[in-house]
């Protein structure tokens, strides 16, 4: 049989990014036994073998590692609808549709700010939820459907997979304790801060994991405005991050770091006529002329 089940893909999955049936067992919820038959009768009906079983655990075999990724996109997916059907829905008591915005906490604060205006004061707008995200978090809210649209950054963001309009272009700066000898300067380059012995680069999550390095493992921005304000660590940002600097801190711009380009991005196969409406009015706030997404 070619068709597959949600329930039973999540099975594999939870086997798969554990490699061990009864941690697996212990985060669905259920017991050992029956997590290995549901395995088990999933491997029948594909007619290959999905694991390999061992004392210390499993390991996933070429086609285990293929329904893996495959099963991602699908549950992803799955869930995904699940939740935008929900917010799409306005309520009896007079509530509208809701749309969950997805930004990178501290950055493009004007931007957000002229776009929230301008889009409340458009006729039967939704209601934005705005979802602070970390650095590269943004592509998976779009994907799991935690958010509708979101405010996404190039080079750190890959738009692979989502439609997006550009809407904004800026610098970027280093941010640093304001009484740091280097806060003085007019400008600098990258690697002058990315080797400063006394003041390592903070450093965001990018998939789930922490790149190595001397600095501080950072988890949201008011743990990193506090670390720079406390002289433990720099930061990279677009210039536009300037909106949230402390008096303790001081930006200062990067001569050679590569031009961040802020695009809005939705999922490319979205028909929403009120997300439609919220990306015409953000490349409305750019005062530059774009196509319409809902053509």
């Amino acid at each position: 049989m070619d068709t597959l089940e949600t329930r039973e893909l999540r099975y594999f999955l939870a086997v798969a990014e554990e490699l061990h049936i009864g941690r697996a067992a212990e985060r669905l919820g259920m017991a050992q036994p029956p997590l290995s038959r549901a395995i088990q009768q999933l491997e029948r009906r594909l007619g290959v073998l999905l694991l390999v079983r061992n004392r210390r655990g499993v390991a996933l075999t070429e086609a285990g590692e293929v329904l893996h990724q495959e099963a991602r996109v699908v549950v992803d997916a799955a869930t995904a609808a699940a939740r935008r059907t929900r917010r799409a829905v306005a309520g009896d008591d007079g509530s509208r549709t809701r749309l969950v915005l997805a930004v990178k906490a501290g950055d493009s604060h004007d931007l957000l700010r002229r776009l929230l205006g301008a889009y409340s004061a458009e006729p039967d707008a939704a209601e934005i939820e705005i979802l602070p995200s970390g650095t590269c978090e943004q592509g998976e809210m779009l994907r799991d459907g935690r958010a509708d649209a979101a405010l996404m950054h190039t080079p750190f963001n890959s738009l692979t997979g989502f439609d997006s309009e550009e809407l904004l272009t800026e610098g970027q700066i280093a941010v640093l304790p304001a009484r740091h000898p280097l806060a003085a300067r007019a400008t600098l380059t990258l690697a002058e801060v990315s080797d400063i012995p006394d003041l390592p680069l903070a450093r965001w999550a990018r998939d789930g994991v922490h790149p190595p390095g001397p600095g501080p493992a950072i988890t949201d921005q008011t743990q990193l405005a506090q670390l720079i304000a406390l002289g433990r660590t720099v930061a990279i940002h677009p210039d536009s991050a300037r909106a949230w600097l402390w008096t303790e801190h001081a930006a200062v711009p990067l001569i050679d770091g590569p031009p961040v380009v802020t695009h809005i991005a939705w999922p490319a196969h979205s028909r929403s006529l009120a997300l439609a409406a919220l990306v015409r009015t953000a490349t409305r706030c750019t005062d530059a002329p774009r196509p319409d997404p809902s053509a």
